[in-house]
């Protein structure tokens, strides 16, 4: 199981381990297990920092483009509030499930907090 994989197959919302159990069991709830093969995942603490990593993201997108139209096109300022008010909304809610999966199998393929007898497990 390469790095690449696990992180790949939790930003899909799915087991890390064998990516077809889900990870969520609601919008940013982490499962206890896989449904499928039966990894826990309540070892996980993920915490804040997908929020973190989101409101980074988002920033580095809007924050630019918002600029280049500003600059290009000098609009009113209620047409960039129309314009980036639900850019934001939807690209934080969207990214905010992924990049929790994503995090979350970051710390199952390390070992991070209790994955680490899973790690070994794996071994």
């Amino acid at each position: 199981m390469t790095l690449g994989l696990a992180l790949k197959r939790g930003f899909g919302g799915r087991c890390p381990n064998c990516g077809k159990g889900r990870l969520f069991r609601a919008f940013v709830k982490v499962a206890d297990h896989c449904e499928d093969c039966g990894e826990p995942f309540r070892h996980h603490r993920a915490d804040d920092f997908p929020a973190y990593l989101v409101i980074v993201l988002v920033g580095h997108i809007v924050v630019p483009s918002a600029m280049w139209v500003e600059i290009a096109y000098s609009p009113a300022y209620w047409i960039h509030a129309l314009l980036w008010g639900p850019l934001i909304l939807t690209l934080a809610l969207g990214l905010l499930q992924p990049v929790k999966g994503a995090i979350v199998a970051l710390q199952w393929q390390t070992g991070m907090h209790g994955f680490a007898a899973a790690k070994l497990a794996r071994s």
